[in-house]
């Protein structure tokens, strides 16, 4: 009889605490949901029914996909407006418009420049929003700069991640030679990679700061630099809000970083010799081959400047990476 009134105590006991766990976790707070509306050319993303992005996959005056108006968790924009206003800088106005990826030289043609266009053309995946996450994916085609022939293409797979008082854009491209082009070469400049443009008063010219994940400081003592990451932050509207490029570790080659005291940075793991670190590159990509890049934007907000976790934030990038490849 003790046996079984024993049994009864340590089954009611387990039963309280599978519903203690279960009111715990009704009472957390859930991530908000990521969704999408589409207009013609333009992907809108939402986190919680609040714009966050918009994806521009056709303009005519910016010949490549690029996302613009990206908004931090707090409602405030951290890439430079599209088009500049008048309060902004002026310089590169359709060239940087918010967070894209180009290339200064792809067999002899300038994307970054935008003297050669990329054509979008279909999503491959549909956006699919959801709690915390969403994803989609489109391909894109590079043409010459006579706009006669493609010469290569794109698949990019991009997630849209809700941490903590930030966003996480998660972007892999894949690129290969197209149609009779029998290899693609990347060449060595300094405009190259992943580019982000931010809002003209946080640039460092005004009172902007950026950092990298050795605790260097400037344009001046990052420019040419590697780093796991590097930040772009500054005070705006009362918040302290900011992009943070990370690399990843598993890309063919360590990014040197083009950052400048306007508002821009492009971690580029091409232009060697251009980022003054050795001989001159060049990156080659036979037919039937393969190159894939993948990057992390950190789209972060908070109070004050020492709330901000880069650290942990790109571990959990790091984190995300490895999930994705399951």
């Amino acid at each position: 009889m003790q046996d079984v009134r024993a049994g009864l105590i340590a089954l009611v006991f387990t039963l309280g605490l599978a519903l203690s766990a279960c009111a715990v976790d009704e009472a957390a707070p859930r991530p908000p949901a990521v969704t999408f509306k589409h207009d013609p050319n333009v992907l809108h993303i939402l986190v919680g029914g609040q714009p966050f992005a918009d994806y521009i996959y056709f303009s005519e005056d910016i010949t490549r996909p690029h996302f613009a108006h990206v908004k931090t968790p707090a409602g405030i924009q951290v890439t430079r407006n599209r088009p500049p206003g008048p309060e902004d800088l002026q310089d590169h106005s359709t060239m940087h418009p918010g967070i894209w990826m180009s290339f200064g030289d792809l067999n002899g043609n300038d994307y970054w420049r935008l003297k050669a266009k990329v054509e979008h053309e279909m999503f491959i995946q549909p956006p699919e929003g959801g709690e915390g996450e969403g994803r989609f994916a489109v391909r894109n085609y590079y043409w010459n700069k006579e706009g006669t022939e493609r010469i290569a293409s794109e698949e990019a797979v991009y997630r849209i991640v809700s941490l903590h008082e930030s966003y996480l854009l998660i972007w892999e491209s894949t690129f290969a030679p197209y149609g009779d082009t029998e290899k693609i070469v990347f060449g060595d400049q300094e405009e190259f990679g992943l580019g982000i443009r931010v809002q003209t008063r946080l640039a460092e010219q005004f009172d902007g700061v950026i950092t990298d994940s050795t605790g260097r400081r400037g344009a001046r003592d990052i420019w040419g630099k590697q780093a796991d990451w590097i930040d772009y932050s500054g005070m705006l509207d009362g918040k302290w809000i900011g992009m943070t490029i990370m690399p990843a570790p598993d890309n063919f080659r360590k990014s040197w970083y083009h950052a400048r005291d306007y508002g821009l940075i492009a971690a580029n793991p091409f232009g060697r010799e251009a980022m003054k670190a050795g001989p001159k590159s060049e990156v080659i990509v036979n037919k039937g081959d393969r190159l894939t890049l993948r990057y992390g934007v950190l789209i972060h907000s908070s109070d004050r400047p020492e709330d901000v976790d880069l650290t942990g934030a790109y571990q959990s990038f790091l984190r995300l990476l490895n999930e994705g490849r399951r």
